[in-house]
């Protein structure tokens, strides 16, 4: 388990051995974990993003954009 990215408002965990990440939204405390396609589909949507706007605020733009409707409470027992 690797911290790809880290900002104020999300964190993006890379787990490669299961070719999968784990998109934490720390402001409203949800998660979503994608793995496969799904997974290469986010990186490259990131990639794809042009170096001249790529930022922290494009990068966290585009995960509240994947996030939406499908991240899960973040539940503590």
């Amino acid at each position: 388990m690797d911290i790809v990215y880290n900002s104020e408002n999300y964190a993006i965990v890379a787990y490669p051995t299961r070719q999968a990440f784990e998109l934490v939204d720390k402001q409203s405390s949800r998660s979503l974990f994608v793995q496969g396609s799904v997974a290469i589909g986010l990186r490259s949507a990131i990639d794809n993003i042009p170096d001249a706007e790529r930022s922290q605020e494009s990068i966290d733009a585009l995960l509240d954009d994947f996030c939406a409707g499908a991240a899960r409470p973040i539940v503590i027992h």
